[in-house]
């Protein structure tokens, strides 16, 4: 039978998904490495107003800036662009799904990065294969 223990915190979620930015093909992984990735136990209320969701747990991760495909060469002064991803919401849909936790993680973070390069829905899921996932 397999040890049962804590949930895997803040950190371990970071862990997974620094992991699976590494496993990113070139050029993704270089341009990848300079959004910023931020793990946080939920998105907070005003995200999620923004967003117009009212339960907490229907959003795993969020893709904060300006897709690349928008971008024009002049453009200076901008923060860096972010992706979050919040694990309470990604321990749900684990424990509600048959996929490993480091799928999961490499999925959620994909589909964020995704936005940043401005990717489809199949682009994605490619850059996920990719990736290991």
């Amino acid at each position: 039978m397999r040890p049962f223990g804590l949930a895997p915190s803040l950190e371990e979620i970071e862990a997974l998904a620094r992991t699976a930015l590494e496993r990113l093909p070139e050029p993704f992984a270089a341009t990848a490495r300079s959004v910023l990735l931020s793990v946080e136990e939920f998105a907070d209320e005003a995200t999620l107003a923004e967003m117009g969701m009212e339960d907490p747990y229907e959003l795993t991760g969020l893709y904060v800036g300006r897709p690349l495909t928008e971008r024009s060469f002049d453009e200076s002064g901008r923060f860096p662009d972010r992706v979050f991803l919040f694990r309470s919401p990604i321990l749900l849909e684990w424990c509600e799904t048959n996929e490993s936790l480091e799928h999961l993680v490499t999925h959620v973070l994909v589909h964020e990065i995704g936005h940043h390069f401005g990717l489809s829905d199949e682009d994605m899921h490619l850059l996920e294969q990719a990736a290991g996932a």
